[in-house]
């Protein structure tokens, strides 16, 4: 019988034999002191959480202080998307594999959680356990089915599970789903602290908690030995399974844990927001996923969580811009295209993959590149 250390061992011979990974690289035998791995994760843990507590302005940034409801509320929302795109980047950016019904999962948390409140009247504790068992459980079922196919045809599978899934929202069986009007949240089930405006840093630490498991998890597993067998999958499948390691229970690992992470971001989404949509069940918020993670760096560490706030947060404020004066004072031709948002976000979108395809995270990278061209062609 093979050990994991024996998968794992194969596995790294697989992904290195197969080509580069988008995996966290080795780390190198140091050249000088460098700081320990766990030091920038939890920096960026402390600043989060303490952003509460700062009345600092950030003029043309936020409308108010850092503290104020407003801005928490913004950041809140780019951190429930960010621990979503990086659960969507353990399928897509880590294994490799596209699917087109991550949204479902998401979906099925925020709704069941929020039927279980209303409909039976359990409390958020319970109701948040069940949504995201069932979540996971969706997942683990609809990923053994479509995972009998790869490329194309899974990614046409998936959306097809999504599909159903939205137009059973939309239609409202049994009047249980509110139809397009969505459900909101009955806020008898859930503790005080997580009602109202005045709550706001409670919802905004909710989000914050977790962006920090869906990130830890996703960081924990790729760098186990399992993490090994997904990056030899996403480099050369085929080689993986010549090597006698059958890629199917991996990849359905990565389908089920991605699935149930979506489910606990659906709990959390219905709580920051107070409510949910059938907007969240299409097809197109699986995209916007998709364009998250490419935007920020498919397979990286911080990409898919940078890419997601950022698009989040360039949404919304654009949002606001194009019912500002300075929007309709424009020429009809110009105002129209420049108030939509996803007109703006597509553009950028575009130039970001045609001029830097390795994504934000790749920036810096590639300006030291340019910037070292340039000084040996002067030289």
């Amino acid at each position: 019988m093979m050990t994991d250390t024996d998968v794992a061992a194969r596995a790294t011979g697989a992904s290195g034999a197969g080509g580069d990974t988008a995996g966290p690289p080795a780390a190198e035998s140091g050249r000088g002191r460098r700081l320990p791995a766990w030091a920038a994760p939890v920096a960026v843990l402390a600043v989060a959480l303490t952003l509460p507590f700062s009345t600092l302005h950030v003029p043309g940034l936020f409308e108010g202080a850092l503290n104020s409801a407003p801005t928490l509320h913004l950041l809140a929302f780019c951190l429930v998307f960010g621990g979503l795109a990086t659960s969507y980047d353990l399928l897509y950016g880590r294994v490799g594999l596209l699917s087109f019904g991550h949204a479902l999962y998401f979906a099925c948390g925020a709704y069941v959680a929020a039927l279980l409140m209303r409909v039976v009247e359990l409390p958020l504790v319970w109701s948040a356990l069940i949504a995201v068992v069932g979540g996971t459980l969706l997942s683990l079922v609809l990923g053994a089915v479509s995972l009998r196919v790869n490329g194309i045809a899974l990614a046409m599978v998936t959306l097809a599970f999504a599909q159903a899934g939205s137009i059973l929202v939309a239609r409202d069986p049994g009047r249980v789903t509110g139809g397009e009007e969505g459900l909101s949240l009955n806020t008898d089930m859930v503790p005080d602290a997580f009602v109202g405006v005045v709550n706001t840093v409670n919802l905004y630490w909710l989000a914050v908690a977790y962006a920090a498991v869906a990130v830890g998890v996703v960081w924990w597993l790729t760098s186990s030995p399992v993490g090994r067998v997904w990056r030899g999958i996403r480099a050369n499948e085929q080689r993986v399974a010549v090597l006698g390691i059958n890629p199917h229970p991996y990849k359905l690992a990565a389908f089920t844990v991605g699935g149930g992470l979506a489910s606990l971001g659906g709990v959390t989404y219905l709580l920051v927001t107070g409510g949910v949509t059938p907007g969240i069940t299409t097809a197109e918020f699986t995209l916007t996923l998709l364009v998250m993670v490419a935007l920020g760096g498919a397979g990286t560490r911080w990409g898919p969580l940078l890419g997601a706030a950022l698009y989040t947060y360039a949404d919304h404020r654009l949002l606001q811009l194009g019912s500002s004066e300075a929007f309709t004072a424009l020429p009809a031709w110009i105002a129209a295209p420049l108030s939509q948002p996803l007109f703006i976000l597509g553009t950028l979108f575009v130039l970001m993959v045609f001029f830097f395809p390795g994504g934000l995270v790749a920036l810096p990278g590639r300006v030291r590149s340019a910037i070292r061209d340039r000084k040996a062609a002067r030289t």
